[in-house]
């Protein structure tokens, strides 16, 4: 999720102040400057970890040397509960588990689907580019693994209400890309099947919320989608988005880019636990989406695909329409019906 109520612009400037030039700008989001230094103005509000609408909320540092932490919602259910991973969005330049849009929206997710919510904070570009956040996703999954098998007394007001034998990696815009790339690792050839090798965790399935994919060839809706004012990503911003979390020299056809390009591994040999995509309908992400579910599809494996109808591109943040609004609830019903299948 590129979260704005605006269309983002790339601009290259000279004279930046003390910083030197200015190589990249995503306005409003991010200025990378050529000495190294970068700038996110505070577009989005970062609130505390507070308990809201029933849930217990806690953040706890998962890794202090990479500064990994995790808020952690805790529904007042009585039943034990599916744990849901979640990772934000922001193009893995931007964002952070403690904006307020993420507050609010994981909160009642957790709420509404009565399941527990980890929602990470990795390591963001271009400080730190891919596969960092990659990589911090797993170890979050082996945190988790490591305080279930210990039993912990520090985490048992969560691990105590937690079914781990039902996880499920979610995440929206660049967030889906990671939930997906991290299940693609437990169950690439060779490795680790997402049901198997993770135990006591076993990965039911996976959520995609418009996730963050791209290619050197444009689709249809990059090219002639009408940008839509309640959508939070322009195909520039995109652009600037790869070019700073990519590993240097790679193009947009990277396998962690474009799952569809030809260096990818086939999907038919990924073994991957059941996967909802969500999509919505004015997002220029739409046919590169739906193009990852029909090439799931026809590779064998179990995917639901979700559109939501006249929305754009993190919707479920913005929340700046009514229709946001509406099309919100329906995606938060549509989740809670896949964990709970």
């Amino acid at each position: 999720m590129e979260a704005i109520s605006f269309n983002p612009r790339i601009n290259v400037q000279v004279n930046q102040k003390s910083h030197g030039v200015l190589v990249e700008e995503i306005e409003g989001l991010i200025r990378v400057h050529k000495n190294g230094y970068v700038e996110r103005p505070p577009i989005i509000p970062i609130v505390p970890c507070t308990a809201t609408g029933g849930v217990t909320a806690k953040d706890i540092v998962i890794d202090k040397f990479t500064g990994l932490w995790t808020r952690i919602y805790v529904p007042n259910y009585s039943n034990k509960m599916p744990l849901l991973i979640y990772f934000h969005g922001g193009g893995f330049c931007v964002g952070s588990a403690a904006w307020s849009c993420y507050h609010e929206f994981l909160s009642g997710l957790a709420s509404k689907s009565g399941c527990i919510i980890f929602s990470v904070n990795y390591r963001l570009a271009p400080e730190n580019r891919l596969p960092a956040g990659y990589d911090d996703g797993i170890e979050t999954l082996m945190w988790v693994k490591q305080q279930a098998l210990s039993g912990s007394n520090e985490h048992k007001w969560w691990l105590s209400q937690c079914d781990l034998s039902s996880l499920f990696l979610a995440g929206d815009s660049a967030g889906a890309n990671i939930a997906y790339i991290v299940t693609t690792r437990l169950g690439s050839p060779g490795g680790t099947s997402p049901s198997s090798g993770m135990k006591p965790l076993v990965v039911k399935g996976s959520i995609l919320i418009q996730p963050f994919f791209g290619g050197e060839s444009r689709t249809a809706t990059e090219l002639h989608a009408t940008p839509q004012v309640n959508s939070a990503l322009t195909l520039p911003a995109s652009d600037a988005y790869w070019r700073l979390s990519l590993p240097f020299g790679s193009n947009r056809d990277h396998p962690w880019c474009n799952p569809l390009a030809n260096s990818t591994p086939k999907l038919r040999e990924l073994r991957l636990a059941p996967t909802m995509v969500c999509v919505s309908e004015m997002d220029i992400l739409k046919d590169r989406n739906m193009g990852f579910c029909n090439a799931l599809s026809s590779a064998g494996k179990r995917v639901e695909t979700k559109i939501y109808k006249g929305v754009g591109h993190a919707f479920q943040i913005l929340h700046n329409s009514p229709s946001s609004h509406i099309r919100t609830q329906e995606m938060i019903s549509d989740i809670k019906t896949f964990i709970n299948q």
